[in-house]
């Protein structure tokens, strides 16, 4: 049996009245991608932010039901909001280097964790921008600003930031769609390879990139997970007719 790592139960988020997640139980496997697809509005990036609790940063949401990482309860009293988002990396639509310079931007999370030695931090920095095969068009430049980068380097650095504090999980919002062709494919192989020792969960409105890119696929719509199943299954053999409909254009 595939090893779950996020299981989510009857997980339920309001906006004040808006009721914009309804009812969601879904188990993320351990090491494979989890695409997230559907139109506009219908709840993924809400859903995606309440594996970390980055819906805490938010006004007036009311959250119920359960969401569990490796069989514990994230939403419980005691959790540390920090440890998890540690734990629970995420990698926005818009690349957002800070501004300063390649290497402090990798060294940033570790040395809020406490890590100061030089030494530690070089390797991390190293080891990280490898992860995110930038390292090569960076590794002479650290000392430069983050700023100065392309678009596409921009979000591997931010993919490489993330993976500096030592996460389990990466949850990526939409992180192509602000790059072009190019830099999407090489955020897609890169994904290929980060599954190996990550699990990853993305959201994307590209049907074809969730084909290319995901294990299992989970169609969102109005709140509601309509069909979760394997992506070759999904897009071949769709069991509900509104997925159907959503993956051959009819609507979103």
């Amino acid at each position: 049996m595939p090893q779950i790592k996020i299981r989510t139960d009857k997980l339920n988020l309001y906006y004040g009245a808006n009721h914009a997640l309804k009812d969601i139980t879904l188990s993320i496997r351990s090491h494979a991608v989890t695409a997230l697809i559907g139109p506009s509005g219908c709840g993924k990036s809400t859903f995606l932010k309440t594996l970390n609790r980055m819906n805490d940063l938010t006004d007036g949401v009311r959250i119920t039901g359960k969401v569990y990482l490796d069989g514990a309860d994230i939403y419980h009293p005691g959790v540390d909001v920090m440890a998890l988002r540690k734990q629970v990396g995420m990698v926005f639509q818009q690349p957002n280097p800070f501004p300063m310079s390649i290497y402090d931007n990798i060294a940033y999370g570790p040395r809020i964790h406490g890590i100061k030695g030089k030494e530690r931090l070089d390797e991390i920095v190293e080891r990280s921008l490898r992860q995110a095969a930038i390292w090569e068009e960076t590794g002479d430049r650290l000392h430069k600003p983050a700023l100065g980068l392309s678009g596409g380097q921009k979000q591997r650095l931010c993919i490489a930031r993330a993976l500096a504090v030592g996460p389990e999980v990466l949850l990526m919002d939409e992180p192509t769609s602000a790059l072009d062709p190019v830099s999407t494919l090489k955020v897609e192989e890169l994904i290929g390879q980060l599954k190996r020792k990550y699990t990853i969960v993305i959201v994307t409105h590209n049907m074809q990139q969730a084909a290319r890119v995901s294990d299992e696929t989970a169609f969102f719509l109005m709140g509601e997970v309509v069909e979760f199943a394997s992506t070759d299954r999904l897009f071949a053999q769709p069991a509900d007719r509104k997925t159907l409909e959503y993956i051959t254009g009819k609507f979103g």
